[in-house]
């Protein structure tokens, strides 16, 4: 019955976006584990869209806000003044106060209105004038940014990068692809994206993903991966602890996806690029900058992960 929700989310989800299944299972296996998501590629390759399918399907209080420099944090997550009437301060909620947070274009506003979501984003409250409040469960940031060096774009400060749990890319479509999408814009309601589960539905699923059992063998395997990124010739910031705990729970969430209630290695394995690479800065080799993705295929071929174990 669980995994017919998961079905039927990632089919829903399928309507509004063409040929992106990958990233769509990875965007919900992000929400099971209590994640946020980074969507990173040029405009117009449906990072929006992804995102509010997600919203749409899930029967979520959504809220979005499009990043621009004259964006204040107060916008984000909100601000106290005095009641005229009661002479009391009143706390007036912001746009984080939701189940799905949508950050657009995220780096084209100022590193203090991005760092007003650190808080939020690794604490699940927000902070305004000594008064701590919890925002709704669940809760996932889903977050896009434009390349930088696009016009207007500025990089997201590494604090930042780190609390998101997973980046990734759309890239273009196929040929089949594109020609499906403009069909479909002919007959958009067709497609409309209905709503399959709630906030309570979600809640369940994430609390059955934490009991998702690993073995201490994968665990170390995670921190053999975690320390072969810091010790890398190529690399010169390598994961961080927080990373691990990413990998660990993005883990969890593939083998719940997959119908199992035990991690295996190819979990890992499957989640490890889209949970470290956006965590890493590569040094320049003789005047080139090598992929992130081609050194963390060679990290994970020098380590021969453990044997997969089922129970206790």
């Amino acid at each position: 019955m669980v995994m017919r929700k998961t079905e039927l989310i990632l089919q829903e989800v399928q309507k509004a976006v063409v040929g992106k299944d990958e990233q769509a299972k990875k965007i919900l296996m992000t929400m099971l584990a209590k994640g946020h998501v980074l969507l990173e590629d040029i405009p117009g390759v449906g990072k929006t869209m992804m995102a509010a399918a997600f919203a749409k399907a899930m029967q979520l209080e959504t809220k979005r806000i499009q990043f621009t420099v004259d964006v204040l944090p107060s916008d984000v997550v909100g601000f106290s003044m005095i009641d005229a009437k009661s002479g009391e301060l009143q706390f007036h909620k912001g746009a984080v106060f939701c189940n799905i947070f949508l950050a657009d274009e995220i780096n084209r506003t100022s590193s203090k209105t991005q760092a007003a979501l650190l808080e939020v984003m690794e604490e699940g409250q927000v902070t305004i004038d000594g008064y701590t409040q919890k925002v709704p469960s669940p809760f996932t940031v889903i977050a896009t940014q434009n390349p930088f060096g696009s016009a207007g774009t500025q990089l997201l400060p590494e604090s930042q990068l780190d609390r998101f749990t997973i980046c990734l890319h759309m890239g273009y479509p196929t040929q089949e692809e594109e020609v499906e999408i403009l069909k479909r814009k002919q007959t958009p309601a067709s497609y409309e994206v209905q709503p399959v589960i709630s906030a309570c539905d979600m809640l369940e699923m994430q609390k059955e993903c934490e009991q998702v059992y690993i073995h201490e063998h994968l665990l170390i395997y995670i921190v053999e991966l975690l320390n072969a990124t810091r010790n890398h010739a190529s690399i010169y910031q390598g994961a961080s602890p927080r990373a691990g705990i990413s990998l660990v729970n993005m883990a969890k969430a593939s083998a719940y996806l997959n119908g199992r209630d035990y991690v295996v290695p190819k979990d890992i394995v499957y989640v490890f690029q889209d949970v470290i690479a956006h965590r890493i800065h590569i040094k320049q080799d003789n005047g080139n900058i090598q992929k992130k993705t081609q050194i963390l295929n060679e990290i994970l071929l020098s380590i021969t992960p453990p044997k997969a174990e089922k129970s206790k």
